[in-house]
């Protein structure tokens, strides 16, 4: 551990390092997902307590399991700044304050562990509060969120566990607003976000990493299948991502207008599409980690689009 690191760091830069663990910056933004498949479901905003508890409930869950990801990943994050330095991290929204804290040692290994352990106390007793269910999506997500970084030199497959983590606080968001959400429509938003992760955030960000993931011996999309296979699975996915907005349109209990439809075509071929097709003819990082920054914007992006198509 790098002591002298840590001991340049104080007060609010202190912060900022706890908030670079836990990536908050695009936690913040994920934090739109759970309110997205909420008001999804009722049509209207959840009522005024729900709301309270579901925001901290849903902050804390992202807080401990970005947090959690480094912490598990600490060995390797290690091996790779040790071998490779660094790793070059400009206009990368994961990135904002500083990459990797615990492995760079701006942080020790025990703090991280309590800062992912309080916030996960918490997430856990907001997610029980709300619905006993959500506490178990809650756990479940944890496990699996420790099972993708275990697989990083077993199988490229551990792309589709990281799909299923980010539906997490959606499925969880469901069932803290109804005890008995209808399967279809579970299906089709667990179906729509998975999608959006593997070709809009996972795989983007493995096409980032791909040199430093090729010398670690890292089993992931882009290192298996080059830049002409990834670049397929990518366009591939988020085409079916947008498919899949649409048909909740007809799936959804809460009424919404056509604006919806329109509204979530718009945020698809902008915010998914588009990027994914210049990161296709472009095939580099830079394009990948544009991919990234502005999918990581369209949870955010539907949810405005489902409350004006609720109210209008």
């Amino acid at each position: 551990m790098n002591t002298t690191s840590m001991a340049n760091h104080s007060g609010l830069s202190r912060i900022k390092l706890f908030m670079a663990l836990s990536r908050t910056p695009h936690g913040l933004l994920d934090m739109a997902t759970p309110g997205l498949a909420a008001v999804l479901w009722l049509g209207a905003m959840p009522p005024l307590m729900v709301t309270f508890l579901g925001l901290l409930t849903a902050f804390a869950g992202y807080t401990a399991v970005y947090a959690l990801n480094d912490v598990v990943d600490y060995k390797v994050d290690r091996e790779k700044i040790r071998e490779l330095g660094i790793p070059w991290s400009e206009n990368d929204l994961d990135a904002v304050y500083a990459r990797h804290p615990l492995a760079q040692g701006l942080l020790s290994l025990k703090e991280g562990i309590l800062w992912t352990v309080a916030w996960g106390a918490v997430a856990l007793m907001g997610a029980y509060t709300l619905n006993p269910t959500c506490a178990l999506v809650f756990v479940g997500g944890c496990v699996a969120e420790a099972v993708y970084c275990l697989m990083l030199r077993v199988s490229y497959f551990r792309t589709l566990v990281s799909g299923g983590v980010k539906t997490a606080g959606a499925i969880a968001a469901v069932f803290a607003v109804v005890p008995n959400p209808s399967l279809l429509f579970l299906l089709c938003l667990f179906l729509w976000l998975f999608f959006w992760e593997i070709g809009g955030q996972n795989v983007p960000n493995d096409w980032s990493d791909v040199n430093e993931d090729r010398d670690l011996d890292a089993e992931t999309i882009p290192v298996r299948f080059g830049a002409e296979g990834t670049a397929r699975i990518i366009l591939c996915s988020l085409a079916l991502a947008i498919l899949l907005s649409l048909l909740l349109f007809w799936v959804t209990p809460a009424e919404l207008s056509p604006l919806y439809l329109a509204g979530a075509l718009a945020c698809g071929v902008f915010l998914l599409l588009i990027p994914a097709y210049k990161l296709y003819k472009g095939r580099t990082s830079k394009y990948a980690a544009a991919l990234f920054n502005r999918a990581s914007y369209y949870p955010l992006t539907m949810l405005m689009v489902v409350c004006l198509s609720s109210f209008f």
